[in-house]
């Protein structure tokens, strides 16, 4: 029996060799808005239901349909003020659904990575053809629909195989969303490409704040902030990042976009210190210039251990 997924390394916080980010910022700082299409009546999973309710579940679909309709826009343009390109979570079958909201975000040069084709389809129980099919679709709609090659992954409903890490290195992807354990990249055990971690936060997820942690927009606002002052008194010594995942019909809601105005006007004006960027910058600037470094320290840390 395994005692850890074995998908990484233990290597403790302290002591790493420094990360460093473009202009000697301390925060590396990226917006995930997942742009999502929630599908009335998916296939059945028998694994995990798609809605808490018997079909139709039109509540549940409609409250989500909200941030499709009115809470991107409020969020794009909330994005826009402080000059913050979004790295979409994309369901990527809304590039047929919804054309007009992609070519919005493509219009501001926002980054694309894959969260599936809908947010209703779980990978668990798939075939490695079944999955492969997934990638290579997602791969191909964004480019199609876009002009840009994907880089990023962010399985759909956060629902995995035991092969998905492997099989995105393998298609040539930089970075995954999927694990949850660090403030800064780490390279990941796979037998091709390279792979790294990119820090996600569930803690300041939009969804956890406000649908399990049953927080007030304020109090949202607050933990955004905390968050960002630990990460960047840390990052004097070695560079952090923060990443705010959010969802448009959360969000974007109309009594929480001021509070959430607030948390990204606080973030931006630390000009000298924060990179606001994409993923995929960060992903490549780590892998160009980090990455070696990083795996010569896990493995001289593995032989004396």
């Amino acid at each position: 029996m395994k005692s850890n997924p074995e998908l990484y390394d233990y290597w403790p916080y302290k002591d790493r060799p420094k990360v460093t980010w473009p202009g000697g910022k301390k925060v590396a700082f990226w917006v995930a808005p997942n742009i999502e299409f929630y599908e009335l009546d998916p296939p059945a999973n028998p694994q995990r239901k798609s809605w808490p309710r018997p079909h139709p579940d039109v509540a549940g679909y409609s409250y989500r349909d909200f941030g499709n309709r009115v809470g991107h826009w409020r969020m794009m343009e909330a994005m826009d003020e402080f000059g913050i390109r979004g790295s979409i979570s994309l369901s990527v079958a809304l590039c047929q659904h919804h054309p007009e909201i992609i070519a919005e975000c493509a219009a501001r040069d926002w980054e694309f990575f894959s969260h599936g084709i809908y947010n209703t389809r779980y990978a668990y129980g798939m075939d490695e053809a079944q999955e492969r099919a997934i990638l290579e679709d997602s791969i191909r709609t964004v480019q199609e629909a876009t002009g840009q090659r994907i880089r990023g992954y962010l399985a759909p409903a956060l629902t995995h195989t035991e092969r998905t890490l492997e099989l995105i290195a393998e298609y040539d992807f930089w970075y995954t969303c999927d694990l949850f354990q660090d403030d800064q990249p780490q390279p990941l055990k796979t037998k091709s490409g390279r792979l790294i971690s990119m820090p996600y936060s569930l803690e300041i997820n939009d969804h956890y704040a406000y649908n399990v942690f049953g927080q007030s927009a304020r109090q949202y606002t607050d933990v955004l902030k905390r968050q960002f002052d630990t990460l960047l008194e840390e990052g004097a010594e070695s560079g952090t990042v923060m990443c705010i995942p959010i969802h448009a019909y959360l969000v974007g809601r109309s009594h929480r976009a001021e509070p959430f105005r607030e948390a990204l006007r606080y973030i931006t004006s630390h000009t000298d210190e924060v990179w606001v960027t994409t993923a995929a910058e960060i992903a490549r600037h780590y892998l160009d210039h980090h990455y070696d470094e990083a795996l010569a320290d896990i493995a001289a840390r593995r032989v004396t251990s």
